[in-house]
């Protein structure tokens, strides 16, 4: 059945096949209170009845013939809406079915001609909910391998655990076909785990002459009592529509119960985690309130701590602050290196246009070092506001992750939250200023050229001997003094790449992760001795409130789980 309520979609039978008489017999002998959805109208019908044979012979039969004609025509189309019909009676079990249209193959008269694709995706909008029980009805009759509506139940419950099979019409199994309806009924041929019965509804000659229900039932036992080879279904609780009933109304309650126990958890943990989040409370001694800022300060910095050693606990799909920060540090060196690692044919272009333009009175040949200063200082100057980009950048970094650790920590404590937020952007700033000044000195400095002897001498080598010959620099028209300026520049550059990709990472690191934390640390302790515990411990309003209310609901739900408990070792 279909319950909606503030919880959503709760568990129920769903009934699927080429034709559904055994949905149909089932609400027959169903429910103390039975609601049966349709999916042909929005029409909802209660009928409190002391004759089942009465509504089944005929209220049901003309309400819902009515309700389909409103909405989806005379036989002709589908409704994604719903027919709601309840039926109260004191004597069958309580159970909730949704009985669903069975699949046409080929569209007849005024119907859509995708018939068959519009039922099919109402079926399987129904069978995937994990809260459903899917009732698959197969003829016995035919081979259930190829039958389409277990197929399709198999798509979404692969193993088996929500779908039952009904095999109905046994009276028109073949003599040699018996063995295999055994078969398949003892789980030997397609197994599910929760396995097959068998029924044997009303022929459509029976519900012509009107054969009452209580007839009918009598003369599927007798079948089945006197049937050589089913006769043993019936010993095994497998056979008629009775036990169908029974077995229905067990599966039902069991998969409400694991349904209940799933959402009872799901509350028990959401509310113990946001009772852990708003903490005890403060406590009314004021020699408590000292011990009690003291703790929470302390391990504020524990976790301040952690963060700077790049040793903190994260999950899953969250990531370390260095992690974070590392990421970073790699764009910036993929910035250096774009910068740093020219072509040999772009470098030429520019040595040769900068050495037409500047040239002095000195012979070809002769390097102008001017030039050599004047391509590097260019390239050092490109540089500077992506490594001031790459400061800005993590210091967000840092300052999102202390944030989150004074909400964390803090939470409910608005003042204590105010103060220690005063105390992060003062030193974060602080911080960033001289990593700024720092930074900007570097690139400073970086104009001035200049490299070790060996290490410029041995990188010179290096870039000469990867130049392949008769290609790029060693071409038959490239000058011999642009080349040998263009070799000078890749390895400076190269030279000055290497070390700026250390250089401002350590600078940045130092001062936003270990110099500002370490401050802040220091800080955070003065405050305790400086400032008023009552005042910065000072809880909002409603915190006390919230916390009462999310203590009486944490009592509530392990009542309702220890309740759940003993039912279901009860039931």
């Amino acid at each position: 059945m279909l319950f909606r309520g503030r919880s959503g979609v709760q568990p129920g039978v769903v009934t699927c096949g080429c034709r559904k008489p055994a949905g149909r017999s089932f609400v027959e002998s169903a429910g103390h209170t039975v609601y049966t959805i349709l999916i042909y109208s929005s029409l909802r019908i209660l009928m409190p009845c002391e004759s089942l044979e009465y509504l089944i012979c005929g209220m049901m039969s003309i309400y819902c013939f009515v309700a389909q004609g409103v909405l989806a025509g005379n036989g002709e189309g589908i409704s994604h809406e719903m027919i709601t019909l309840e039926i109260q009676s004191c004597d069958v079990p309580d159970l909730t079915l949704i009985d669903l249209p069975g699949i046409a193959r080929v569209a007849t008269a005024n119907q859509p001609k995708d018939i068959d694709k519009q039922i099919k995706d109402l079926i399987e909008k129904f069978i995937q909910r994990q809260e459903t029980i899917s009732l698959v009805v197969v003829p016995a009759n035919i081979d259930i391998a190829t039958t389409e509506a277990l197929q399709m139940a198999s798509k979404v419950d692969s193993t088996g655990e929500r779908t039952l099979g009904i095999l109905t019409k046994p009276d028109l199994v073949d003599k040699c076909m018996e063995e295999t309806v055994v078969r398949t009924v003892n789980n030997e041929v397609i197994p599910l785990k929760k396995g097959y019965m068998i029924v044997k509804c009303r022929g459509q000659n029976e519900i012509n002459d009107k054969l009452d229900l209580a007839r009918a039932l009598e003369k599927e036992r007798h079948f089945f009592d006197e049937h050589a080879h089913f006769r043993s279904f019936l010993e095994e609780g497998k056979a008629t529509i009775p036990f169908l009933a029974e077995r229905l109304t067990n599966e039902l309650f069991e998969h409400i119960m694991i349904e209940l126990q799933k959402q009872l958890d799901m509350k028990l943990q959401k509310t113990s985690v946001d009772l852990r989040a708003l903490g005890d409370g403060v406590p009314l001694d004021e020699h408590e309130k000292i011990k009690f800022l003291v703790t929470k300060i302390r391990q504020f910095n524990d976790a301040l701590e952690r963060v700077k050693n790049a040793e903190e606990d994260v999950k899953k799909p969250n990531t370390r602050v260095f992690s974070k920060i590392r990421g970073e540090f790699q764009n910036w060196k993929s910035v250096l290196n774009a910068k740093a690692i020219k072509t040999e044919d772009i470098l030429r272009v520019e040595v040769e246009e900068d050495m037409r333009t500047n040239r002095g009175m000195e012979l070809p040949g002769f390097l102008n070092y001017k030039t050599f200063e004047s391509i590097i200082k260019e390239y050092i100057e490109e540089l500077e506001e992506p490594a001031l980009k790459l400061l800005k950048d993590v210091t967000d970094i840092v300052r999102s992750s202390v944030d989150h650790i004074v909400n964390t920590h803090f939470n409910a404590l608005s003042h204590l939250v105010r103060a220690a937020k005063e105390q992060i952007d003062y030193f974060l700033d602080k911080q960033f200023q001289k990593a700024e000044k720092k930074i900007r000195s570097q690139f400073k400095m970086e104009k001035i050229v200049y490299s070790q002897d060996d290490l410029y001498s041995n990188q010179l080598c290096i870039v000469k001997q990867k130049s392949k010959s008769g290609q790029g620099l060693l071409a038959s028209f490239v000058k011999e003094d642009v080349r040998d300026m263009a070799y000078r520049l890749i390895s400076y550059l190269t030279i000055t790449s290497d070390r700026l990709a250390n250089q401002v990472p350590l600078i940045v690191q130092y001062h936003m992760l270990n110099k500002y934390i370490s401050q802040l640390q220091s800080e955070m302790l003065v405050m305790t001795r400086e400032n008023d515990p009552g005042m910065l411990l000072q809880e909002d309003s409603d915190v006390e409130r919230k916390r009462n209310e999310l203590r009486e609901q944490l009592k509530r739900l392990k009542r309702a789980g220890i309740a759940l408990s003993k039912y279901k070792h009860s039931a």
